[in-house]
């Protein structure tokens, strides 16, 4: 197995805000290669217990190896079902919560996966493999309407629908399997504007529709008095304006009704010489909210 480096983001911040009970149990929603677990499980005691959940079965047998720890129980699940493991577990609540929902560097530079376009691969961008629909599916299959749809909603692209109707035009030549394929669709019709490639957005709306990103962030959202127990903490990493503004809008909500409070008025984010060090941080948001 090639051994792939991840660097955890924010995991000093989160730690010092979620990590309220050294022999506490918490969650790590989104284990990845381990490196969250890793750091958290650093500064817990020997009792401890941490539950990572992931959706990809590859980075859940990474994990296990980096982190090489007992008190670490991997799950191969989405974090949505937390609160059902938790209980299987026995355990009401944790003490604490992190929700990464970024990519992990792993899943970025793997060609095989199809989620950059700076690497050729097959048009997959799927978290779970065992899932039946691929990003190939989407642009050889759906409806103009439809990929208009996740252009503009999931990407937030303001050419969606000349975007759309190019991989309509381009698929009646034959079928678009890979990302390069993908990225020249894009390139003839969005032309270059600043620091982001032209493909960048159709590419993001593609992986949040596959892996339906949203779906699984509203649902954590609503489902976090299952997850985290009274005075327990859950901190959420958002790595783009539409999930920030999701977890912002619902953390507001949830601290107006008295039964949360906001940790963190102000968003945290990752100081100079981490963006130096990882330039994949410098768009995450960390925000943090305790149950009261």
């Amino acid at each position: 197995m090639t051994q792939w480096t991840h660097i955890p983001v924010l995991a000093s911040q989160a730690a010092d805000l979620l990590l309220t009970n050294p022999n506490g149990v918490y969650v790590d929603g989104t284990l990845g290669l381990g490196g969250h677990a890793k750091y958290f499980l650093s500064r817990l005691g020997s009792s401890a217990r941490l539950f990572g959940f992931d959706k990809d079965e590859e980075a859940l047998a990474m994990a296990r190896q980096n982190v090489q720890d007992a008190r670490l129980t991997a799950v191969h699940a989405s974090y949505t079902q937390a609160p059902q493991v938790l209980k299987d577990a026995g355990i009401n609540g944790a003490d604490g919560a992190l929700f990464d929902l970024g990519l992990s560097s792993y899943q970025l530079d793997n060609p095989q996966r199809g989620f950059s376009l700076l690497r050729d691969g097959p048009l997959d961008m799927r978290f779970d493999l065992s899932a039946p629909l691929t990003a190939a599916t989407i642009v050889n299959e759906w409806g103009l309407a439809d990929l208009e749809r996740i252009l503009t909603e999931f990407g937030e692209e303001r050419n969606a629908h000349a975007i759309a109707m190019a991989i309509m035009a381009a698929r009646r030549q034959g079928k678009i399997e890979t990302t390069f394929q993908l990225k020249k669709i894009v390139e003839s019709v969005v032309h270059g504007r600043g620091k982001i490639h032209p493909a960048t957005q159709t590419f993001q709306a593609l992986r949040i529709a596959v892996n339906d990103e949203l779906g699984c962030v509203r649902t954590v959202l609503e489902v976090l008095q299952d997850i985290v127990k009274p005075s327990g903490r859950a901190g959420i990493i958002t790595f783009h304006s539409l999930e920030d503004r999701m977890v912002k809008n619902r953390f507001k909500e949830l601290a107006s009704g008295g039964a949360w409070r906001l940790v963190n008025k102000h968003v945290v984010a990752p100081e100079y010489e981490e963006v130096r060090q990882n330039p994949r941080s410098r768009s995450a948001k960390l925000r943090v909210i305790e149950r009261v």
